[in-house]
C-alpha cells in the first residue's frame, strides 16, 4: 500500500479524491498496488467534506513524510504550484497534475529535476480533459515522425461558438450564459483570449517535436472580436468557426499558432460541439488520427490524475517522463508565413471585394465577406490594400 497526497482542494482536486476513493480496486489493479490518501493540503477547512480529516494546511508535512510518494498537485498556476512540485519532486515523491500553464512554462525543468531525482513527473490531465492525448504521443507515436498537431483545446470557446454558430447570439451574451453554466470564469481572459489553448499546444509541440516551444513565441488571437456576422455568414459558406490551436514543422523548424479558423463542412473537426474537444495528429506512415472527448470538467480530468498517479506507482523504478530537448527561438518560424484561404469580412463594396480577392462575395446587412484564393499573411495584408478588414482568419481546407 502506498500514500498520496492532493496539494490543492479545488474543482480538480476534490475530484481526485473522489476518484480515489470510488475506485479502490481498479486503482489497485492498475498501481499493482493499493493508494490510500493520506493528505489534502489547502489553506481552508472543509467541515462538511467525507475527506475533512485529511485536510491539512503545512506543505512540509506532505515533503516530509516518507510513507507519501505519489501526489495531485491540483492548485493550478505556476507560482506556490511550481515551488510545491518542485520540492516533491527533490523529495523523491512523483508528481500528477493537470496544471498547463506550469508544464508550459516549467516543464523542461521540472522534467530534469524528476530525472535526476528518479521519480515521474506526468500531466495526462493537462491537454484536453479526459482525452489520453498525452500517453498517445509519447507511447503510441514513438516510432512516427509526427508531421503536424492541432486541436480544439479549450472547452470554453468551443461551447461559446458552437452557441453562437446555432443561435447567431452576441459573443458578450453567450459568455454570460457560459459563466451561468460553470463554463467559463469569473474572469475568462485565459479562455476567451486563447491563453489556455496556447499553453496546449505548446505542450503539444514540445512532446510532438522534442523542442521546447515557448508559450512567448506563439502568436494568439482568441473569440472576443467573433460577431454574429462572422457565424452567419460563416453558415451561408457551409463552415462553422472554431478556435484552435495548431503546430506543424517545416524541414528543422516549427511553428505554432493559437486563431479562429473556418471550418468546412465534412471536413475534421466540424461536427466537434459543445464543451468536446478534440486533438488530430498527422504522422507519416499513419495520416490523421483524430482524438475528442469531454475537454474539461471535474471528473473527466480528475480521472487523467489517477491514472497518472496509479502509473507513477506501477512504474516507480522505471521513472515514466516525457522528454523534450531545450531549444532557442532560432527552431521557430512565423506561422504568418503558412499559406491557407482566409475568410474576410469587410464593409467594402461586393465589387471591390470581388477585385480585391477574385472570389464569390457573400453580403448582408451592408457587409460582405469572401473565401480568398490561397495566400499567406503578408501577401492577405497587400492584397487587401486600402479595403478595411472587420474580420480576418484561415479557412482549414
Amino acid at each position: 500500500m502506498t500514500k498520496a497526497a492532493i496539494m490543492g482542494y479545488g474543482t480538480v482536486g476534490s475530484g481526485v479524491a473522489e476518484v480515489l476513493a470510488g475506485n479502490p480496486e481498479k486503482i489497485a489493479w492498475s498501481a499493482r498496488q493499493g493508494v490510500e490518501l493520506k493528505y489534502i493540503l489547502d489553506v481552508r477547512d472543509f467541515p462538511e467534506s467525507p475527506f475533512a480529516d485529511k485536510i491539512i494546511h503545512d506543505f512540509a508535512v506532505i515533503e516530509s513524510d516518507p510513507e507519501v510518494s505519489v501526489v495531485a498537485e491540483c492548485i493550478g498556476g505556476a507560482t506556490i504550484a511550481y515551488e510545491y512540485v518542485r520540492r516533491c519532486l527533490e523529495a523523491h515523491k512523483s508528481v500528477a497534475t493537470s496544471n498547463k500553464e506550469l508544464i508550459a512554462e516549467k516543464g523542461l525543468e521540472l522534467l530534469g529535476i524528476a530525472r535526476d531525482n528518479g521519480v515521474s513527473l506526468m500531466f495526462e490531465g493537462a491537454v484536453g480533459g479526459g482525452i489520453p492525448i498525452i500517453r498517445t504521443l509519447t507511447q503510441y507515436f514513438s516510432g512516427n515522425k509526427i508531421n503536424e498537431v492541432f486541436g480544439i483545446l479549450n472547452a470554453t470557446t468551443n461551447y461559446i461558438l458552437t452557441q453562437m454558430n446555432e443561435c447567431g447570439l452576441e459573443f458578450g451574451e453567450v459568455l454570460k450564459d457560459a459563466q451561468r453554466r460553470g463554463y467559463a470564469e469569473a474572469d475568462p481572459t485565459a479562455d476567451v483570449d486563447g491563453i489556455d489553448a496556447c499553453r496546449k499546444i505548446c505542450i503539444l509541440a514540445d512532446l510532438s517535436f522534442s523542442r521546447n516551444i515557448s508559450p512567448a513565441w506563439v502568436k494568439t488571437t482568441g473569440v472576443r472580436s467573433m460577431t454574429p456576422a462572422d457565424t452567419a455568414f460563416a453558415e451561408e459558406m457551409g463552415c462553422a468557426i472554431k478556435l484552435l490551436g495548431r503546430s506543424l514543422r517545416r524541414g528543422d523548424k516549427v511553428t505554432a499558432y493559437v486563431a479562429p479558423h473556418l471550418i468546412p463542412r465534412g471536413k475534421v473537426l466540424y461536427d466537434v460541439n459543445g464543451v468536446m474537444n478534440a486533438v488530430v495528429v498527422n504522422a507519416e506512415g499513419i495520416g490523421d488520427c483524430i482524438f475528442t472527448g469531454a475537454g474539461a470538467g471535474k471528473l473527466p480530468t480528475a480521472s487523467a490524475v489517477v491514472a497518472d498517479m496509479a502509473d507513477a506507482v506501477r512504474h516507480a523504478y522505471e521513472e515514466k517522463r516525457a522528454i523534450w530537448e531545450s531549444a532557442d527561438e532560432s527552431v521557430f518560424f512565423d506561422s504568418d508565413e503558412l499559406v491557407s484561404r482566409w475568410y474576410v469580412r469587410s464593409s467594402a463594396a461586393p465589387v471591390e471585394m470581388q477585385r480585391a480577392f477574385d472570389g464569390a462575395v457573400y453580403t448582408a446587412g451592408g457587409e460582405c465577406a469572401v473565401l480568398t484564393q490561397p495566400m499567406d499573411a503578408r501577401q492577405l495584408a497587400e492584397t487587401a490594400g486600402r479595403i478595411p478588414l472587420l474580420s480576418a482568419f484561415r479557412v482549414l481546407d
